[in-house]
């Protein structure tokens, strides 16, 4: 009995261990932000940047020659990226959002 406890206990411990490192990875932009940088993109609109055989998905990264934008009041920087805007994570220069 004492065993199967532990081997649970340990299961659980473990779990809960990958569960805390999922969100710390999850990133959540709030539908205020992407109304900011959606406006933002009207009124100064970027040009798009072909990459080939980029992947366009969460946790891709963007290379450094891709110019990542400021946007006003938002933490994460935008491109265009293939005719799709994306939102990057300016210090990991990976993608959290593609905004369609």
């Amino acid at each position: 009995m004492k065993l199967y406890l532990t081997s649970a206990a340990a299961a659980v411990v473990l779990m809960g261990g990958i569960g805390a490192a999922l969100a710390e990875s999850v990133v959540v932009v709030q539908p205020e932000q992407e109304t900011v940088v959606r406006e933002y993109i009207k009124r100064e609109p970027l040009a798009s940047v072909n990459l080939l055989g980029v992947e366009l998905k969460l946790g891709s990264s963007v290379p450094d020659t891709v110019e990542l934008r400021e946007v006003p009041d938002v933490k994460y920087r935008v491109a265009v990226i293939n005719d799709q805007t994306v939102l990057v994570d300016p210090e990991t220069r990976q993608i959290v959002e593609v905004l369609h």
